[in-house]
């Protein structure tokens, strides 16, 4: 070999050797944050006063009630910390060893979180940086063990709400006062097969119950916060006339109950949410629901009447990854989720509870968006919106539509009558939501082949 050729051989040579370590030294840490994705462990903690200091407390399992917890993961897990205002005061949480600092929460049950790869071992602060705060007692420890922890066992219920389950129309009575019920319960439910998720939601199924009123009426409603739930929550109703809501009178803590009354005004179908901060992360772990307020007289008959809502998921893992899923809070500030939902599971309006109807029935969806962020394109594959109601007054907007585009927080009513036997697809059709997870069935009995529709060519008459 020629000098100046080995040489240049060398340098080549000697150039890779330098980048070699850093080029697996990136692969292995892409492949370690992955992992790390697949396994992530959540901890809640709360502010609030004890022991005549200002600390953090514990929320739930091993941690509840107890005085800046010492917050344990192991090496290669995903940490997610969220952290809750428990007195009104001003608060965020730090761990300076991994740069990660959450918002800060300003008023009574406000949220926010903040995760990291916990990707080294050994014991590391966490502490609120509001001047004064951490010298007045807000710090703890979190530790880091090496090796994995063992998997705990999946147990989860059926929290997709059927949606045939709504009460029947108010028909042609007069103004009354309605008591509403409602209970805000923290679940673990079937998210998909094999995996699970923990819900917020309203009675313990997404969406929550639907609500059924006439317009004069009166709604008195009492919303109870389970002393099972980590976090306060609220309601906020659009149907109601003034600031939040209803959500200003019902921020309720674990175990509250908080009444508030309204008028219902306007007819018309209405979102009803949470509205405790972060409301985006109360909205999408499954805290929506509709309420439908009808005009004087009632609306027309209809055979059948269906309930769906349609939400989104922001999981740490992978759309389909079997096992426990927990919530991804910069995947939800980013827009970014990983599951689209009709009534709050995957297979919810297929496997669970499909659509059921017979030909010549007439067929009503009340449809509404929880979100909280993606605008829906409603269709049935093989069907069109004979009538879309809108709000006030809940006539008919539009006839023979192909989509019906219903924006986040709002709601339509959709009718069509049902002239063929067969299995049709309610989807949004932004169609790639299908994959994950968004697809609903209308089972329609009766005879599947005439002259709407039949396999084979036309015949022709001979002239």
């Amino acid at each position: 070999m020629k000098p100046e050729r080995a040489l240049l051989f060398f340098c080549v040579f000697s150039a890779l050797l330098a980048r070699a370590p850093f080029a697996f030294s990136q692969e292995d840490a892409a492949a370690r944050q992955e992992d790390a994705a697949a396994r992530t462990v959540v901890y809640t903690l709360r502010s609030g006063i004890a022991e005549g200091r200002l600390v953090f407390l514990g929320v739930g399992g091993a941690i509840d009630e107890k005085v800046n917890p010492e917050l344990v993961f192991h090496d290669g897990e995903r940490a997610q910390i969220n952290l809750v205002n428990g007195e009104g005061a001003e608060h965020d949480i730090v761990i300076e060893f991994y740069g990660v600092r959450s918002n800060r929460v300003v008023d009574k049950g406000a949220s926010s979180a903040v995760s990291f790869f916990a990707d080294k071992t050994g014991e590391f602060t966490y502490y609120c940086s509001v001047p004064g705060h951490r010298d007045a007692g807000m710090q703890g420890k979190i530790r880091v063990e090496p090796g994995p922890r063992s998997k705990a066992k999946l147990v989860a219920s059926d929290i997709s709400r059927d949606p045939s389950d709504l009460p029947p129309p108010v028909g042609a009575r007069g103004p009354r006062t309605l008591r509403v019920d409602l209970t805000t319960i923290e679940t673990d439910g079937r998210l998909d097969d094999k995996t699970t998720y923990q819900f917020w939601t309203f009675g313990g199924k997404v969406p929550g119950p639907f609500i059924r009123a006439r317009v004069g009426d009166t709604l008195e409603v009492h919303l109870k916060n389970d002393s099972s739930s980590l976090l306060a929550h609220s309601v906020d109703f659009h149907a109601a006339i003034g600031p939040g809501g209803g959500a200003r009178f019902t921020q309720a803590d674990p175990g509250e109950e908080k009444v508030f009354s309204f008028e219902a005004t306007t007819p018309g179908l209405f979102v009803y949410h949470c509205a405790t901060p972060s409301i985006a992360q109360h909205v999408a772990n499954g805290m929506y629901g509709l309420v439908l307020i009808e005009p004087e007289g009632g609306l027309p008959e209809a055979d059948r009447e269906f309930y769906v809502m349609q939400g989104e998921l922001y999981t740490t893992k992978p759309f389909g990854t079997q096992g426990r899923q927990e919530l991804d809070y910069e995947k939800l500030m980013a827009e970014q989720p990983e599951y689209f939902l009709f009534n709050g599971a995957v297979g919810a309006l297929t496997a669970e509870h499909p659509l059921r109807a017979e030909r010549g029935e007439n067929v009503r969806i009340f449809f509404g968006v929880g979100g909280p962020n993606f605008t829906s394109s409603l269709h049935l594959i093989g069907g069109l919106f004979d009538r879309v109601r809108r709000n006030e007054p809940l006539t008919v907007r539009e006839r023979g539509a192909q989509t019906v585009s219903v924006a986040p927080g709002d709601a339509a009513i959709v009718e069509f009558d049902v002239r063929r036997g067969g299995q049709y697809v309610l989807i949004d059709h932004a169609l790639s939501r299908m994959e994950r997870g968004l697809v609903g069935d209308l089972i329609v009995e009766g005879p599947r082949d005439d002259a709407l529709m039949r396999a084979g060519p036309e015949s022709r008459r001979d002239d």
